[in-house]
This record gives structure tokens, C-alpha cells and sequence, in this order.
């Protein structure tokens, strides 16, 4: 499935409306596993989407160009969020070496080649900088109710949660430890604490719900409803999360690998970026 499948304006409302917050103690151990300290630091964070993490970032004195190749998505973004965005590729940053103190993939890392945007990350951060992926995720174990509606979500084609046969965070740990990067990973847990229509409008925004036509995620939904009413008659929900976080810090005399082949233009958009950069 492609990330374009939130390149509509439904669906990126409906990511922007309900998708969760990262918890405070996300960024504390983001910043105790890096050892970037956030007061005046630079980051990009790649797969910005409508701008939550950039957001979480910002608040925490963090200057940060946001990244992402979703237009819709970044209309959002740019409409409540008073930071740099670029329309790009995270497998390909239009930005110059070494600049970065923080790369940052908050729920986005899954869509890029593995291999390719590691070493952009790498590229752009400074030595001694860091590179970090974080996934927001419902914590099944801890209620049979939602573990019990991810046994139905199960069903959809597309389909990717813990209800899913050998199921797991996506590899990023793996790929920054394999170029090179001194990586620590950790779990952060938490709860939400929402009403039912929010949960509704959040599981829209999924890429399996959103890849549906509308009307059969209208049925899916009210099907939903119905079940989750029934555990939730006052429609406010107490939801167990948790999340992933994998940091990956460049060293002092970290050796880059062999350039890949750059698309053509890409050294010219170098350029164009840099004056935006050191304006942010």
C-alpha cells in the first residue's frame, strides 16, 4: 500500500482531527537516548503528516523543518503550524549534510525504503547527531475489549496490528544499527483517554480503513460503534497505548557509506534549501 492513500482530504482531516498525541514521556526518553538536548536544537522530521510530532518538538524549544511528500497532508500542517514544511521525499532530503542535530520519523518510517532513507538521515545529521523512529500503538494485551476489536480489524485486507500472525514494530533499529549508528530502543506506555466518535474518526485515518471506499468504511465504522458502545455506554473510552522508540546516534568519526545516485536535481534543491534552513 502506498502513503498516497492519505493524500486526500478525508482522510488527512480525519489523521489530524483524531490521530493520538505522543506522551510526555515519549520525548524524555527521546532526549535521555540521544542526548540531544531540545532547547535550540535542529531536527527534520521526516513524514511530518499534519504536524504532530513536529508540534511536540516545537513546544519543547526544538527548531524543526517538517518533511513530507503528502500535499493534503501538509495543507493541514501548514494551517495550524507555525514551522518550516517541505514537500519531499524522505529518501531523497532536499537539504545539506550534516546540518541536523535530531532526524526524526514519528509514525512514518514504514513508508520509506529502508536502506536509502537511513543513509539520507545519516547524511543530514551532524556528527554526534541522532536519528529516531517512534510508532504510537494500542496496547491489546492490556483489554480484551480492544484486543478483541483488533481481531476484527484483523479481517481487512491491509491489515497491520497486533492481531496480526508474527507481527512487529518495523525494523528500524536494525537498519540504523546495520549503517552504522550506536542504537538504544525502548517501550513508553500510556493512556488515552478519548470519546468513542474520536476513536471512530482515528481508525479512519488508518491506511487499511482509509483504502476503503467510503461507504464500506461507513458500515465498518458503525459496526464499531456498536461494539465499543457496549464496553463504553458513556462513550468516553480509557484506551492502554504504548510506543516504540529506536534512537540511533551518529558518531563523532562516523564513515558515511558510498553515495547512492542522487535523482537528478536533487544537488540544485540542496541549494534552494539551504537558505530555508538557516531561516527557520
Amino acid at each position: 500500500m502506498s502513503h498516497q492513500v492519505f493524500d486526500v482530504d478525508r482522510v488527512a482531516e480525519a489523521y489530524d482531527a483524531a490521530r493520538p498525541e505522543y506522551p510526555p514521556a515519549l520525548y524524555a526518553a527521546l532526549t535521555e537516548l540521544s542526548g540531544i538536548r531540545f532547547e535550540g536544537a535542529f531536527a527534520v522530521d521526516v513524514g511530518a503528516g499534519t504536524g504532530i510530532s513536529t508540534r511536540g518538538l516545537l513546544d519543547r524549544g526544538v527548531r524543526v523543518v517538517a518533511v513530507d511528500r503528502a500535499a493534503r497532508m501538509l495543507a493541514f500542517f501548514r494551517s495550524r503550524t507555525a514551522g518550516a514544511a517541505l514537500l519531499a521525499d524522505g529518501n531523497s532530503l532536499p537539504l545539506r549534510d550534516g546540518m541536523a542535530d535530531l532526524v526524526t520519523y514519528a509514525q512514518s518510517w514504514h513508508w520509506l525504503d529502508r536502506t536509502v532513507s537511513i543513509a539520507e538521515a545519516i547524511r543530514v545529521a551532524r556528527p554526534g547527531g541522532a536519528v529516531a523512529g517512534w510508532w504510537n500503538t494500542v496496547d491489546a494485551g492490556k483489554a480484551d475489549w480492544l484486543a478483541a476489536c483488533q481481531i476484527r480489524l484483523a479481517d481487512l485486507p491491509g491489515y497491520t496490528g497486533p492481531a496480526q500472525p508474527g507481527w512487529s514494530m518495523p525494523p528500524i533499529g536494525a537498519a540504523m544499527a546495520a549503517a552504522g549508528l550506536r542504537v538504544s530502543e525502548t517501550w513508553v506506555h500510556w493512556t488515552r483517554h478519548i470519546q468513542v466518535q474520536d476513536f471512530l474518526t482515528d481508525l479512519r485515518s488508518h491506511s487499511y480503513v482509509a483504502a476503503m471506499p467510503e461507504a464500506a468504511a461507513d458500515r465498518l465504522l458503525d459496526r464499531e460503534r456498536g461494539e465499543i458502545i457496549r464496553v463504553f455506554p458513556d462513550g468516553d473510552m480509557t484506551i492502554p497505548m504504548r510506543v516504540y522508540l529506536a534512537v540511533g546516534v551518529k558518531s563523532l568519526t562516523h564513515q558515511q557509506s558510498p553515495a547512492l545516485t542522487e535523482p537528478k536535481g536533487l544537488q540544485e534543491l540542496k541549494q534552494l534549501a539551504v537558505g530555508l534552513t538557516e531561516g527557520s
